[in-house]
């Protein structure tokens, strides 16, 4: 079978993940393996999609490989999606799955994301792989590898796939009634700052019209901040560079402006289309860049909302993405508003009622398991690599996520100090330029050499 691997971290060569399915084709010589560096070469690929195009005419097999990131995947990745759809190939007939590392946070979604859109190419879906980072690194998760390979092979063999369902017919968003705006302007309060978040293109109307709404009935100032127009010189590389200063490796100013005019804000509400069942490649860029703050969730204890143009109803996995953000940053959700409601006048007004409440009496809700899971999540993998993540540490220690914490992993503790503090000392790091990379790839070489031992 000719299998081509996506590979859909912007570390290409040096992803964790491409580890796995490095591992599997040492396994699987009887097949024909191809990889394109679909996140790593994304600029070139937007340019000229045609030695992509030719690979993906050639694949029967198509492996989607990424780590997760923030729900999802890579921004690059989401980018390379929407060139396949595009592209006008003809996906029908060739199967499809997913291979992912990550601590298991939200993969759920990410993977579902995936589902979603290969469905959507008419692609024939095989579910996938969903493995810690360090899977591999053990006979368990080396056996769970082998094991998805052969559950891949049965499933092709008998064509036991998802395909997608015939085409529901959907009705096109109700326009908002631009006569039921308040007459009279709200009298606007300053003492708290609200900013609306927007990725807002020129021709979208019918956001433009939500988020005026909103402005008008808000009664705080509330300014508009919108993405579409901020010059990202790219998506997150997962390059760690911002781990001890928390500055990122791109001069564009995202770090400065996400933290001064947006993270300073009291409450935050957030414009969109539905775009390939997310938020859009370019929130997806906006979301995957705010690493510049670790793991932190700076903004803990603010409301947020969102004005969603497009059918969200049709959309589980998006809205479970959208709970789950606020629910990891500890904000209360204050509402969704979307175009597709009859009475989206209505939402945005009850929304604006819910954020000024929240604002004017401190109020929150306790955690459920989107804030609390994920929490959790992450206090362990912080805990462990406190001595590289020495921000994220004080952050957790400050506002009590390690109270309830019972593990203790004190060698890889100790071992992650001694690389934090290579990592500060600017000669050293000088000198090691891109050895940090070849390092944390080391033990999976002696896996991929021991697989090439035991085959021969």
């Amino acid at each position: 079978m000719n299998i081509l691997v996506l590979n859909g971290s912007p570390a290409g060569e040096e992803s964790i993940t491409l580890q796995t399915l490095k591992y599997l084709e040492i396994l699987h010589p009887e097949h024909e393996w191809r990889v394109i560096h679909a996140a790593r070469r994304i600029r070139a690929m937007e340019k000229d999609f045609s030695e992509a195009k030719e690979h993906l005419q050639w694949a029967e097999l198509l492996i989607f490989a990424y780590p997760v990131y923030t729900f999802l995947v890579p921004s690059q990745l989401h980018r390379f999606l929407q060139l396949m759809e595009e592209s006008g190939l003809d996906f029908s007939g060739k199967f499809v799955t997913q291979v992912s590392t990550s601590k298991h946070f939200y993969d759920s979604t990410a993977h579902e994301f995936i589902r979603e859109n290969c469905l959507d190419l008419g692609l024939s879906y095989i579910p996938g792989l969903s493995a810690d980072m360090e899977d591999l690194l053990s006979e368990q998760g080396r056996k769970d590898a082998r094991q998805f390979f052969e559950h891949l092979m049965f499933s092709t063999e008998r064509g036991y796939t998802q395909k997608k369902a015939a085409p529901e017919v959907f009705e096109a968003p109700v326009p908002l009634n631009e006569a039921s705006l308040p007459r009279e302007a709200v009298k606007k309060r300053t003492d708290k700052k609200v900013v609306l978040v927007a990725d807002l293109p020129p021709e979208n109307s019918r956001l433009q019209s939500m988020i005026s709404r909103f402005q008008e009935v808000l009664p705080y100032e509330c300014s508009l901040i919108n993405i579409y127009d901020f010059p990202f010189a790219g998506g997150c590389l997962g390059c760690f560079h911002c781990a001890s200063d928390g500055k990122c490796i791109y001069k564009d100013g995202f770090d400065s402006f996400l933290r001064d005019r947006i993270q300073s804000a009291d409450a935050t509400v957030y414009a969109f289309s539905v775009q390939e069942h997310s938020m859009g490649v370019r929130f997806k860029t906006y979301d995957d860049r705010q690493f510049c703050n670790g793991h932190r969730t700076v903004t803990m204890g603010s409301p947020v909302g969102y004005l969603a143009d497009g059918m969200l109803s049709r959309e589980e996995n998006l809205r479970t993405m959208l709970h789950a953000r606020a629910g990891v940053g500890g904000n209360y959700l204050a509402g969704i508003a979307c175009s597709e409601d009859p009475a989206v006048d209505a939402a945005i007004d009850r929304m604006s009622a819910e954020l000024s409440y929240a604002l004017e009496c401190g109020y929150t809700q306790p955690a459920d398991f989107y804030g609390a899971g994920g929490k959790k999540i992450f206090r362990d993998l912080i805990y462990q690599m406190q001595g590289l993540m020495r921000e994220d540490h004080r952050f957790y220690k400050k506002h009590g996520f390690y109270d309830d914490f019972p593990q203790k992993h004190r060698g890889k503790i100790m071992a992650m100090y001694l690389v934090g503090g290579m990592m500060r000392n600017k000669k050293l790091q000088k000198k090691m330029g891109g050895k940090m990379s070849e390092g944390m790839l080391m033990p999976y070489a002696k896996v991929l050499k021991k697989a090439e031992e035991e085959r021969t």
